[in-house]
Protein backbone atom coordinates (compact mmCIF):
# COMPACT_ATOMS: atom_id res chain seq x y z
CA UNK A 1 0.00 0.00 0.00
CA UNK A 2 2.33 2.35 0.58
CA UNK A 3 4.79 1.53 -2.25
CA UNK A 4 1.35 2.34 -4.34
CA UNK A 5 1.27 5.99 -2.92
CA UNK A 6 4.63 6.70 -5.28
CA UNK A 7 4.41 4.41 -7.85
CA UNK A 8 3.18 7.06 -10.14
CA UNK A 9 5.56 9.80 -8.69
CA UNK A 10 7.34 9.36 -12.16
CA UNK A 11 4.93 8.68 -14.43
CA UNK A 12 3.44 12.40 -15.24
CA UNK A 13 5.75 13.08 -18.77
CA UNK A 14 4.24 9.41 -19.70
CA UNK A 15 1.18 10.13 -18.80
CA UNK A 16 0.85 13.53 -20.55
CA UNK A 17 2.32 12.35 -23.53
CA UNK A 18 0.40 9.03 -23.64
CA UNK A 19 -3.11 9.89 -22.82
CA UNK A 20 -2.18 13.46 -24.67
CA UNK A 21 -3.66 15.43 -21.52
CA UNK A 22 -2.25 18.42 -19.45
CA UNK A 23 0.30 18.05 -16.60
CA UNK A 24 -2.05 19.60 -14.14
CA UNK A 25 -5.23 17.11 -15.45
CA UNK A 26 -2.65 13.95 -15.05
CA UNK A 27 -1.56 15.01 -11.57
CA UNK A 28 -4.36 13.84 -10.52
CA UNK A 29 -3.16 10.60 -10.47
CA UNK A 30 -1.33 11.63 -7.32
CA UNK A 31 -3.48 14.37 -5.66
CA UNK A 32 -6.88 12.28 -6.41
CA UNK A 33 -4.95 9.51 -4.49
CA UNK A 34 -4.03 12.33 -1.52
CA UNK A 35 -7.90 14.05 -2.08
CA UNK A 36 -9.61 10.42 -1.45
CA UNK A 37 -7.26 9.55 1.33
CA UNK A 38 -8.68 12.57 3.15
CA UNK A 39 -12.14 12.42 2.41
CA UNK A 40 -12.03 8.39 3.69
CA UNK A 41 -9.29 9.01 6.87
CA UNK A 42 -12.00 11.17 8.84
CA UNK A 43 -14.53 7.45 8.90
CA UNK A 44 -11.29 5.74 10.64
CA UNK A 45 -12.23 7.04 13.90
CA UNK A 46 -15.30 5.63 13.75
CA UNK A 47 -14.29 2.40 12.02
CA UNK A 48 -11.62 1.52 14.59
CA UNK A 49 -13.96 2.40 17.41
CA UNK A 50 -16.89 -0.26 15.67
CA UNK A 51 -14.74 -3.30 13.88
CA UNK A 52 -12.23 -5.33 15.00
CA UNK A 53 -8.61 -4.84 13.84
CA UNK A 54 -9.14 -8.67 11.32
CA UNK A 55 -12.31 -6.91 10.16
CA UNK A 56 -10.83 -3.98 9.04
CA UNK A 57 -7.72 -5.10 8.12
CA UNK A 58 -9.14 -7.69 5.63
CA UNK A 59 -11.97 -4.84 4.63
CA UNK A 60 -8.91 -2.53 3.66
CA UNK A 61 -7.06 -4.97 1.36
CA UNK A 62 -10.06 -6.18 -0.17
CA UNK A 63 -11.09 -2.48 -1.04
CA UNK A 64 -7.21 -1.87 -2.62
CA UNK A 65 -7.29 -5.19 -4.18
CA UNK A 66 -10.29 -3.97 -6.01
CA UNK A 67 -9.10 -0.69 -7.11
CA UNK A 68 -5.40 -2.83 -8.63
CA UNK A 69 -8.16 -5.05 -10.49
CA UNK A 70 -10.14 -1.65 -12.29
CA UNK A 71 -6.28 -0.57 -12.86
CA UNK A 72 -5.46 -3.23 -14.83
CA UNK A 73 -8.48 -3.34 -16.70
CA UNK A 74 -8.47 0.66 -17.13
CA UNK A 75 -8.79 1.50 -20.73
CA UNK A 76 -7.83 5.40 -20.26
CA UNK A 77 -7.46 8.04 -18.11
CA UNK A 78 -11.27 8.20 -16.09
CA UNK A 79 -10.69 4.25 -15.13
CA UNK A 80 -7.24 4.67 -13.87
CA UNK A 81 -8.36 7.53 -12.11
CA UNK A 82 -10.90 5.39 -10.26
CA UNK A 83 -8.32 3.21 -9.96
CA UNK A 84 -6.20 5.00 -8.05
CA UNK A 85 -9.01 6.52 -5.62
CA UNK A 86 -10.73 3.30 -5.13
CA UNK A 87 -7.46 1.97 -3.70
CA UNK A 88 -6.81 5.07 -1.62
CA UNK A 89 -10.21 4.28 0.33
CA UNK A 90 -8.15 0.91 1.36
CA UNK A 91 -4.92 2.54 2.38
CA UNK A 92 -6.58 5.15 4.13
CA UNK A 93 -7.73 2.75 6.33
CA UNK A 94 -4.90 0.75 6.98
CA UNK A 95 -2.85 3.27 8.00
CA UNK A 96 -4.66 4.84 10.92
CA UNK A 97 -5.36 1.24 12.12
CA UNK A 98 -0.71 0.89 12.10
CA UNK A 99 -0.65 3.81 14.40
CA UNK A 100 -3.22 3.13 16.38
CA UNK A 101 -2.09 -0.83 16.65
CA UNK A 102 0.85 0.97 18.01
CA UNK A 103 -0.37 3.10 20.50
CA UNK A 104 -2.24 0.65 21.83
CA UNK A 105 -0.20 -2.56 22.41
CA UNK A 106 3.20 -1.12 23.32
CA UNK A 107 4.75 0.11 26.17
CA UNK A 108 4.93 4.20 26.16
CA UNK A 109 8.87 4.12 26.74
CA UNK A 110 9.08 1.84 23.73
CA UNK A 111 6.75 3.53 21.32
CA UNK A 112 9.54 6.08 19.56
CA UNK A 113 11.54 2.61 18.58
CA UNK A 114 8.50 0.84 17.69
CA UNK A 115 7.17 3.29 15.61
CA UNK A 116 10.67 3.44 14.07
CA UNK A 117 10.71 0.23 12.87
CA UNK A 118 7.08 0.79 11.49
CA UNK A 119 8.81 3.65 9.61
CA UNK A 120 11.12 1.57 7.53
CA UNK A 121 7.98 -0.27 6.18
CA UNK A 122 6.65 3.34 5.05
CA UNK A 123 9.47 4.90 3.79
CA UNK A 124 11.31 1.54 1.99
CA UNK A 125 8.06 1.06 -0.08
CA UNK A 126 7.30 4.43 -0.91
CA UNK A 127 11.42 4.49 -2.13
CA UNK A 128 11.14 1.72 -4.50
CA UNK A 129 7.75 2.85 -5.77
CA UNK A 130 9.50 5.64 -8.50
CA UNK A 131 12.02 3.00 -9.31
CA UNK A 132 9.68 0.05 -10.04
CA UNK A 133 7.00 2.33 -11.56
CA UNK A 134 9.53 4.33 -14.30
CA UNK A 135 10.82 0.25 -15.00
CA UNK A 136 7.70 -0.63 -15.69
CA UNK A 137 6.51 2.27 -17.79
CA UNK A 138 9.33 2.76 -19.70
CA UNK A 139 9.18 -0.98 -20.52
CA UNK A 140 5.66 -2.66 -20.05
CA UNK A 141 3.33 0.41 -19.58
CA UNK A 142 1.45 2.04 -16.88
CA UNK A 143 -1.52 -0.52 -16.61
CA UNK A 144 1.19 -3.41 -15.75
CA UNK A 145 1.66 -1.41 -12.49
CA UNK A 146 -1.71 -2.73 -11.33
CA UNK A 147 -0.88 -6.04 -12.59
CA UNK A 148 2.31 -6.47 -10.72
CA UNK A 149 0.57 -4.76 -7.72
CA UNK A 150 -2.64 -7.05 -7.60
CA UNK A 151 -0.99 -10.59 -6.47
CA UNK A 152 0.96 -8.65 -3.88
CA UNK A 153 -2.09 -7.18 -2.26
CA UNK A 154 -4.10 -10.94 -2.61
CA UNK A 155 -0.99 -12.53 -0.67
CA UNK A 156 -1.18 -10.20 1.72
CA UNK A 157 -4.78 -10.27 2.48
CA UNK A 158 -4.40 -14.34 2.37
CA UNK A 159 -1.83 -14.37 5.38
CA UNK A 160 -3.62 -11.60 7.08
CA UNK A 161 -6.71 -13.32 6.90
CA UNK A 162 -4.82 -16.13 8.66
CA UNK A 163 -3.08 -15.05 11.21
CA UNK A 164 -3.99 -11.11 12.26
CA UNK A 165 -5.73 -11.48 15.67
CA UNK A 166 -5.70 -8.60 18.17
CA UNK A 167 -8.13 -7.62 21.06
CA UNK A 168 -9.87 -4.36 20.50
CA UNK A 169 -12.15 -2.61 22.73
CA UNK A 170 -14.92 -1.68 20.83
CA UNK A 171 -18.02 0.55 21.04
CA UNK A 172 -21.77 0.93 19.32
CA UNK A 173 -21.57 4.15 17.45
CA UNK A 174 -23.48 5.41 14.38
CA UNK A 175 -22.51 6.75 11.52
CA UNK A 176 -23.14 10.36 10.96
CA UNK A 177 -23.95 10.57 7.04
CA UNK A 178 -24.28 14.32 7.18
CA UNK A 179 -20.32 14.44 8.38
CA UNK A 180 -19.31 11.77 5.80
CA UNK A 181 -21.36 14.71 3.06
CA UNK A 182 -20.06 17.51 4.47
CA UNK A 183 -16.29 16.13 4.48
CA UNK A 184 -16.73 15.00 1.09
CA UNK A 185 -17.54 17.95 -0.64
CA UNK A 186 -14.96 20.39 1.96
CA UNK A 187 -11.82 18.15 1.12
CA UNK A 188 -12.52 17.46 -2.46
CA UNK A 189 -13.98 21.09 -3.37
CA UNK A 190 -11.00 22.90 -2.07
CA UNK A 191 -8.45 20.67 -3.97
CA UNK A 192 -10.51 20.53 -6.97
CA UNK A 193 -10.39 23.81 -7.67
CA UNK A 194 -6.79 24.47 -7.23
CA UNK A 195 -5.87 21.89 -9.23
CA UNK A 196 -8.60 23.15 -12.16
CA UNK A 197 -6.39 26.84 -11.68
CA UNK A 198 -3.36 25.00 -13.46
CA UNK A 199 -5.53 24.46 -16.54
CA UNK A 200 -6.72 28.01 -17.19
CA UNK A 201 -4.27 30.26 -17.74
CA UNK A 202 -5.87 33.71 -18.96
CA UNK A 203 -8.80 33.65 -16.61
CA UNK A 204 -9.88 32.63 -13.35
CA UNK A 205 -13.84 31.47 -13.85
CA UNK A 206 -16.20 30.53 -10.94
CA UNK A 207 -15.70 26.89 -12.04
CA UNK A 208 -12.13 27.44 -9.92
CA UNK A 209 -13.29 29.49 -6.77
CA UNK A 210 -16.62 28.17 -6.94
CA UNK A 211 -15.88 24.82 -5.81
CA UNK A 212 -13.17 26.10 -3.55
CA UNK A 213 -15.74 27.99 -1.48
CA UNK A 214 -17.83 25.52 -1.50
CA UNK A 215 -15.41 23.58 0.24
CA UNK A 216 -14.47 26.09 2.46
CA UNK A 217 -17.69 26.47 3.62
CA UNK A 218 -18.33 23.07 4.21
CA UNK A 219 -15.32 22.04 6.10
CA UNK A 220 -16.60 24.87 8.44
CA UNK A 221 -19.68 23.59 9.12
CA UNK A 222 -18.31 19.88 9.31
CA UNK A 223 -15.90 21.18 12.16
CA UNK A 224 -19.04 23.07 14.25
CA UNK A 225 -21.01 19.58 13.84
CA UNK A 226 -18.39 17.96 14.89
CA UNK A 227 -17.71 19.84 17.75
CA UNK A 228 -21.59 19.33 18.62
CA UNK A 229 -21.46 15.73 18.17
CA UNK A 230 -18.51 14.76 20.27
CA UNK A 231 -20.34 16.49 23.09
CA UNK A 232 -22.34 12.97 23.53
CA UNK A 233 -19.12 10.56 21.90
CA UNK A 234 -21.15 10.64 18.69
CA UNK A 235 -18.89 12.43 16.07
CA UNK A 236 -17.52 11.11 12.82
CA UNK A 237 -14.21 12.88 13.95
CA UNK A 238 -13.73 14.08 17.34
CA UNK A 239 -11.68 16.86 17.44
CA UNK A 240 -10.75 16.92 21.10
CA UNK A 241 -7.38 15.91 20.71
CA UNK A 242 -6.60 19.29 18.92
CA UNK A 243 -7.24 21.26 22.57
CA UNK A 244 -4.14 19.68 23.77
CA UNK A 245 -1.03 21.87 22.73
CA UNK A 246 1.38 18.79 22.84
CA UNK A 247 -0.95 17.18 20.13
CA UNK A 248 -1.67 20.45 18.17
CA UNK A 249 2.10 21.39 17.66
CA UNK A 250 3.09 17.81 16.48
CA UNK A 251 0.41 18.00 13.94
CA UNK A 252 1.05 21.53 12.25
CA UNK A 253 5.15 20.44 12.18
CA UNK A 254 3.61 17.02 10.35
CA UNK A 255 1.71 18.30 7.87
CA UNK A 256 4.00 20.97 7.05
CA UNK A 257 6.64 18.25 7.05
CA UNK A 258 4.55 16.02 4.81
CA UNK A 259 3.63 18.55 2.29
CA UNK A 260 7.30 18.89 1.69
CA UNK A 261 8.11 15.36 1.29
CA UNK A 262 5.47 15.12 -1.00
CA UNK A 263 5.74 17.97 -3.09
CA UNK A 264 9.62 17.90 -3.16
CA UNK A 265 10.04 14.10 -3.42
CA UNK A 266 7.19 12.60 -5.46
CA UNK A 267 6.48 15.62 -7.42
CA UNK A 268 8.94 18.82 -8.62
CA UNK A 269 12.21 16.39 -8.00
CA UNK A 270 10.66 13.35 -10.99
CA UNK A 271 9.39 16.59 -13.34
CA UNK A 272 12.94 18.07 -12.96
CA UNK A 273 15.03 14.59 -13.67
CA UNK A 274 12.74 13.95 -16.43
CA UNK A 275 11.81 17.21 -18.03
CA UNK A 276 14.69 19.44 -17.82
CA UNK A 277 17.91 16.88 -17.32
CA UNK A 278 16.25 14.46 -19.94
CA UNK A 279 16.34 11.19 -17.56
CA UNK A 280 13.63 8.52 -18.65
CA UNK A 281 11.10 7.84 -16.08
CA UNK A 282 13.25 4.65 -14.72
CA UNK A 283 16.30 6.80 -14.36
CA UNK A 284 14.71 9.08 -12.13
CA UNK A 285 13.25 6.60 -10.22
CA UNK A 286 16.36 5.38 -9.05
CA UNK A 287 17.91 8.41 -8.41
CA UNK A 288 15.34 9.29 -5.91
CA UNK A 289 16.10 5.28 -4.38
CA UNK A 290 19.01 6.41 -2.07
CA UNK A 291 16.75 9.06 -0.43
CA UNK A 292 14.15 6.49 0.31
CA UNK A 293 16.66 3.99 1.64
CA UNK A 294 18.26 6.91 3.57
CA UNK A 295 14.91 7.70 5.56
CA UNK A 296 14.02 3.58 5.75
CA UNK A 297 17.32 3.31 7.72
CA UNK A 298 17.51 6.10 9.82
CA UNK A 299 13.80 5.62 10.72
CA UNK A 300 14.28 3.61 14.11
CA UNK A 301 17.41 5.28 15.34
CA UNK A 302 15.54 8.76 14.95
CA UNK A 303 12.35 6.68 16.98
CA UNK A 304 14.58 5.55 19.69
CA UNK A 305 16.41 8.67 20.15
CA UNK A 306 13.30 10.79 20.81
CA UNK A 307 12.81 7.84 23.77
CA UNK A 308 16.02 8.93 25.10
CA UNK A 309 15.89 12.94 24.93
CA UNK A 310 12.00 13.98 23.70
CA UNK A 311 10.96 15.33 20.32
CA UNK A 312 12.88 19.17 20.61
CA UNK A 313 16.57 17.51 20.39
CA UNK A 314 15.54 15.87 17.48
CA UNK A 315 12.75 17.83 15.26
CA UNK A 316 14.75 21.11 15.52
CA UNK A 317 17.96 19.86 13.56
CA UNK A 318 16.03 18.18 11.55
CA UNK A 319 13.70 20.85 10.26
CA UNK A 320 16.49 22.87 9.66
CA UNK A 321 18.23 19.57 7.38
CA UNK A 322 14.87 20.06 5.60
CA UNK A 323 14.81 23.61 4.79
CA UNK A 324 18.76 23.88 3.91
CA UNK A 325 17.98 20.98 1.32
CA UNK A 326 14.75 22.85 0.04
CA UNK A 327 16.68 26.10 -0.17
CA UNK A 328 19.43 24.44 -2.51
CA UNK A 329 16.91 22.91 -4.82
CA UNK A 330 15.78 26.23 -5.65
CA UNK A 331 19.34 27.02 -7.71
CA UNK A 332 18.57 23.51 -9.36
CA UNK A 333 19.11 24.20 -13.94
CA UNK A 334 19.78 22.55 -16.92
CA UNK A 335 23.22 22.51 -15.82
CA UNK A 336 22.92 20.98 -12.45
CA UNK A 337 24.25 17.27 -12.45
CA UNK A 338 22.27 14.40 -11.44
CA UNK A 339 24.97 13.39 -8.86
CA UNK A 340 24.00 16.62 -6.86
CA UNK A 341 20.30 15.81 -7.21
CA UNK A 342 20.38 12.62 -5.24
CA UNK A 343 22.97 13.71 -2.85
CA UNK A 344 20.78 17.07 -1.85
CA UNK A 345 17.49 14.35 -1.87
CA UNK A 346 18.98 12.47 0.49
CA UNK A 347 20.15 15.56 2.36
CA UNK A 348 16.47 16.23 2.35
CA UNK A 349 15.33 12.50 3.54
CA UNK A 350 17.74 12.40 6.27
CA UNK A 351 15.87 15.70 7.95
CA UNK A 352 12.71 14.22 7.12
CA UNK A 353 13.28 10.77 8.55
CA UNK A 354 14.24 12.99 12.21
CA UNK A 355 11.02 14.17 12.22
CA UNK A 356 8.37 12.35 10.79
CA UNK A 357 8.87 8.83 13.24
CA UNK A 358 8.94 12.10 16.71
CA UNK A 359 6.41 13.53 15.35
CA UNK A 360 3.99 11.32 15.04
CA UNK A 361 5.32 9.46 18.16
CA UNK A 362 4.94 12.80 19.90
CA UNK A 363 1.18 13.67 18.84
CA UNK A 364 -0.60 10.64 19.62
CA UNK A 365 1.23 9.85 23.05
CA UNK A 366 -0.36 13.40 24.05
CA UNK A 367 -3.88 11.69 23.95
CA UNK A 368 -5.61 9.23 26.37
CA UNK A 369 -6.41 5.80 24.54
CA UNK A 370 -9.91 6.00 24.09
CA UNK A 371 -8.65 8.88 21.42
CA UNK A 372 -5.75 7.09 19.66
CA UNK A 373 -8.15 6.19 16.79
CA UNK A 374 -9.25 9.44 16.33
CA UNK A 375 -6.14 11.79 16.91
CA UNK A 376 -4.27 9.48 14.48
CA UNK A 377 -7.00 10.01 11.64
CA UNK A 378 -7.08 13.46 12.65
CA UNK A 379 -3.20 13.26 12.16
CA UNK A 380 -3.14 10.99 8.86
CA UNK A 381 -6.13 13.38 7.28
CA UNK A 382 -4.22 16.52 7.69
CA UNK A 383 -0.90 15.13 6.64
CA UNK A 384 -3.13 14.43 3.39
CA UNK A 385 -4.84 17.53 2.36
CA UNK A 386 -1.75 18.87 3.15
CA UNK A 387 0.26 16.92 0.37
CA UNK A 388 -2.77 16.81 -1.88
CA UNK A 389 -2.51 20.75 -1.62
CA UNK A 390 1.22 20.83 -1.79
CA UNK A 391 0.88 19.01 -5.27
CA UNK A 392 -2.13 20.51 -6.59
CA UNK A 393 -0.47 23.71 -6.01
CA UNK A 394 2.89 22.65 -7.08
CA UNK A 395 1.51 22.02 -10.12
CA UNK A 396 -0.05 24.98 -10.71
CA UNK A 397 2.51 27.34 -9.50
CA UNK A 398 4.90 25.28 -12.26
CA UNK A 399 2.80 25.46 -14.82
CA UNK A 400 1.58 29.22 -15.01
CA UNK A 401 5.21 30.06 -14.56
CA UNK A 402 6.43 27.97 -17.58
CA UNK A 403 6.17 29.37 -21.04
CA UNK A 404 4.51 26.60 -22.26
CA UNK A 405 1.73 24.05 -21.45
CA UNK A 406 4.10 21.80 -19.13
CA UNK A 407 5.96 23.01 -16.37
CA UNK A 408 9.95 24.06 -17.67
CA UNK A 409 13.02 24.66 -15.52
CA UNK A 410 11.75 28.10 -14.77
CA UNK A 411 8.31 27.01 -13.77
CA UNK A 412 10.33 24.13 -11.14
CA UNK A 413 12.47 27.07 -9.81
CA UNK A 414 9.41 28.90 -8.96
CA UNK A 415 7.58 25.63 -7.61
CA UNK A 416 10.86 24.87 -5.74
CA UNK A 417 11.26 28.65 -4.22
CA UNK A 418 7.23 28.45 -2.53
CA UNK A 419 8.70 25.04 -1.30
CA UNK A 420 11.65 26.34 0.06
CA UNK A 421 9.31 29.20 2.19
CA UNK A 422 7.14 25.92 3.23
CA UNK A 423 10.28 24.63 4.99
CA UNK A 424 11.60 28.29 6.93
CA UNK A 425 8.25 27.70 8.20
CA UNK A 426 8.52 24.23 9.59
CA UNK A 427 11.81 25.47 10.74
CA UNK A 428 10.85 28.33 12.53
CA UNK A 429 7.79 26.26 14.13
CA UNK A 430 10.24 23.56 15.35
CA UNK A 431 10.97 24.55 18.26
CA UNK A 432 7.62 24.89 19.50
CA UNK A 433 8.51 21.05 20.45
CA UNK A 434 9.32 20.21 24.03
CA UNK A 435 10.47 17.79 26.18
CA UNK A 436 7.62 16.82 28.65
CA UNK A 437 7.42 16.02 32.28
CA UNK A 438 5.46 12.75 31.09
CA UNK A 439 8.32 11.80 28.29
CA UNK A 440 10.82 12.82 31.07
CA UNK A 441 8.75 9.51 33.68
CA UNK A 442 8.70 7.19 30.95
CA UNK A 443 12.86 7.60 31.28
CA UNK A 444 13.04 7.71 34.78
CA UNK A 445 10.37 4.45 34.99
CA UNK A 446 12.59 2.52 32.67
CA UNK A 447 15.60 3.03 34.69
CA UNK A 448 14.37 1.79 37.72
CA UNK A 449 15.66 -1.70 38.75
Amino acid sequence: MFLNETVFSVALPSLTRDLRLTTATVQWVISGYLVAMAIVLPVTGYLLDRFSVRRIFIGSLTVFSTGALIGALAPGFGLLLTARIVQAGGTATMVPLLMTSVMRYVPAHRRGATMGATSIVVAVAPALGPALGGAVIDNLGWRWIFWITLPLALAALAVGAAVVRAPSPLRVVSLDLSSLALSVIGFGGILYGLSALGERRTAIPFGVWGPTAAGAGALLLFVVRQRSLQRADRALLDLRPLALRRFSVALVLAALMFLTLIVAGSVLLPLYLQTVLGRTSFAAGLALLPGGLMLGILGRPAGALYDRVGARSVVVPGAITIATALAVFTTFGSGTGLAAAIGVHVLFMTGVAFLMTPLITEALSALPEHLYSHGSAILNTLQQVAAGFGTAASVTIATLASAGTAPDSTGLAVAFTCTAGVGLVLAGLAPLTRTHKAHMAHRTERAKP
